[in-house]
């Protein structure tokens, strides 16, 4: 973090252990995430209820270029609980600033066609064959997108998405031509 880490309490009084607490987890995403320019954490016990007894809030307020990532959770009556949830939201959220930042798409798997070359419906699986290159991939019933898997024969002509399985190269998202 380029400025301090800014701890406050309202309505409640942190002990060592807790800011202790705060300083390691905020620490955890620092090093989590090295664009981060400051980090304010609020602690807040609202004024008591009779009913529902007391509540912790924490928010973190997170600075990084270009952004702000403020984590709100939602109240919890034991104050270790409500900082490390908060804590763990404010790592997600983070996570998935950085995958924007970086503009992480995943690429698109590259469709392959094939045909059916051997079919086995009672027991739910087959065998297609890669054209050009002959290769024979497994498929599963389960592994069908479009269509019946009854209504599969050899010699239908397939797309997929060709994976390496267990025991050697497997079609996933098959549907007929």
């Amino acid at each position: 973090m380029k400025l301090p880490l800014e701890i406050s309490a309202k309505n409640v009084h942190l002990s060592d252990e807790m800011e202790d607490l705060i300083r390691e987890k905020a620490q955890k995403l620092d090093n989590f995430h090295d664009g981060i320019i400051g980090c304010r954490v609020k602690v807040d016990m609202p004024h008591r209820s009779q009913r529902s007894g007391q509540f912790y809030n924490v928010t973190i307020d997170i600075t990084v270029p270009g952004s702000e990532i403020v984590v709100k959770r939602e109240p919890s009556e034991d104050l270790y609980v409500a900082i490390s949830s908060s804590f763990d939201t404010a790592e997600r959220r983070l996570k998935e600033h950085a995958g924007k930042q970086r503009s992480e798409i995943k690429p698109q798997a590259e469709k392959s066609v094939g045909k059916v070359s051997k079919i086995f419906h009672d027991e739910g699986y087959g065998f297609l064959v890669t054209l050009p290159e002959g290769v024979e991939v497994y498929f599963h019933e389960n592994s069908l997108v479009n269509g019946r898997f009854k209504d599969l024969e050899v010699g239908t002509l397939v797309q997929f998405i060709e994976r390496e399985g267990e025991k050697g190269p497997q079609a996933s998202s098959v549907s007929p031509a």
